[in-house]
């Protein structure tokens, strides 16, 4: 069966209910998911003056040897000033000994983030994941219009054809949207889809 990571970081949980419908889109695909966060950077006196979530189901990924054992890998960051948060960066930096031996070459990958506006940076944060799969040799697959749910103006709505993407506000009280949702689903889906055909 194919196997899919989704990879995340969340500081308040937008990025941690993204990574969730991104799974359950891969899974309706017939892929067996597994979800799994990157370790906290901050320290711990940041992380309790930001007030950042800290309860989550997802475990900590076991380190980067576990990459190789996936065929898709969905990679979900909150945009920091227009890049993705050096959480999910310093454990992509940790993984040279991979991107050597190649180990990833040929596996579907995508991305997907958040921002706090809607113009906050969630196109360059997404390229910044996407540059960086694209050097461990993954294949990318974005968020096609054949999802509707990012066309129109008719509300606050995230969505690139680079990734899933969710707005949070400044002060995070805004929650992914069901369309934002459908989308993450819809992207999982697709990835999951493209590995399982390359796989055959």
């Amino acid at each position: 069966m194919t196997k899919v990571l989704v990879l995340y970081y969340s500081s308040y949980g937008h990025m941690e209910q993204m990574a969730d419908a991104v799974a359950e889109g891969a899974r309706s695909a017939g892929a067996e998911v597994d979800i799994r966060r990157v370790p906290e950077t901050a320290p711990p006196e940041v992380v309790a003056a930001a007030y950042f979530k800290t309860d989550t189901a997802h475990p900590v990924i076991e380190g980067p040897e576990a990459l190789k054992n996936y065929d898709a890998i969905i990679v979900g960051a909150p945009t920091r000033f227009g890049r993705m948060a050096s959480q999910m960066a310093s454990f992509w930096d940790t993984a040279g000994g991979i991107w050597y031996s190649g180990a990833l070459n040929g596996k579907v990958g995508g991305a997907f983030t958040s921002t706090a506006t809607q113009h906050g940076g969630q196109e360059t944060t997404l390229f910044s994941i996407i540059t960086n799969l694209l050097h461990f040799g993954l294949t990318i697959v974005g968020l096609d219009y054949g999802f509707q749910g990012q066309s129109g103006v008719d509300e606050v709505k995230g969505g690139s054809p680079y990734g899933a993407t969710t707005i949070a506000d400044g002060d995070g009280s805004r929650q992914p949207s069901q369309s934002e949702l459908d989308g993450a689903r819809y992207q999982g889906r697709r990835i999951a889809e493209t590995a399982i055909k390359l796989a055959a």
